[in-house]
């Protein structure tokens, strides 16, 4: 359940344009908390919500918004063209920062 509730946060997240990979399973429609999005596009380029960041810029905005709210949900929008050192990258700062509530967005197969 907590898992498609981080997945349901991304309607309510903005950030750059990702061609998102598709799901399989209809999700459920939940209201959420508001949560940061960090997006890698098919360059490998990655955004926290809307903003360019590097890998280390994303680590100390992730550190500092974590100071001030320690639970919060994180998701993560690659792009299906993305390389999958990219994600991984992302997932390790996350890991790194024990962030427990990270999802990974996807699109519906009718999309």
């Amino acid at each position: 359940l907590r898992l498609i509730f981080i997945i349901m946060t991304t309607a309510g997240v903005q950030g750059m344009k990702v061609n998102l990979p598709k799901s399989s399973s209809k999700p459920a429609e939940l209201s959420a908390p508001k949560s940061r999005a960090i997006s890698v596009n098919s360059e490998g380029k990655i955004a926290l919500d809307t903003v360019p960041v590097t890998l280390v810029e994303l680590e100390q905005r992730l550190r500092e918004h974590k100071a001030k709210v320690p639970e919060f949900p994180v998701v993560v929008r690659g792009d299906r063209q993305t390389q999958y050192e990219g994600i991984m990258n992302v997932l390790d700062v996350c890991g790194r920062l024990d962030i427990t509530q990270v999802g990974l967005a996807t699109v519906g197969p009718e999309n």
